[in-house]
């Protein structure tokens, strides 16, 4: 199954098709509907330029700005460009949409780990079937 997953991601970045995540509510714990209620102050903060590995080896670069509630802003490349739609950090937790500039829609999630390294699961908006796992090349 992992060399499924991994030959769909790298076809998504080779196909043009761009990158995403997992539904928030499935992989970290947290979905927009619950973000209304309750929302736990982010544990951490991803502001800067980072980078996360996609399975498959596939290198995605972000360029994000956190505000003090916890919601994401910024850019992403990795063969397209792409912007933020939505995102936020809550606890340990983070989910972000991006709009790609060839049309696709990724969803990704993840949350901090004991190493401190967020990993989390994508998905494609377009095509939901196509899932990878990441990781974050460095700590937060």
């Amino acid at each position: 199954m992992r060399t499924k997953l991994a030959t769909a991601g790298l076809a998504l970045v080779l196909g043009g098709v761009g990158l995403a995540l997992a539904p928030a509510a499935s992989a970290a714990g947290v979905s927009s509907a619950s973000r209304t209620a309750g929302v736990a102050a982010p544990e951490f903060s991803v502001n800067g330029r980072w980078q996360f590995v996609q399975s498959g080896g596939i290198t995605v670069t972000m360029n994000v700005t956190q505000d003090s509630s916890g919601r994401l802003f910024g850019t992403a490349s990795s063969g397209a460009v792409g912007t933020i739609e939505e995102g936020a950090v809550e606890g340990r937790n983070i989910f972000f949409t991006v709009g790609w500039s060839n049309g696709a829609r990724g969803r990704y999630t993840g949350s901090l780990g004991p190493d401190r390294r967020l990993s989390g699961t994508t998905f494609d908006l377009n095509n939901p079937t196509h899932q990878a796992n990441w990781v974050t090349t460095r700590t937060f």
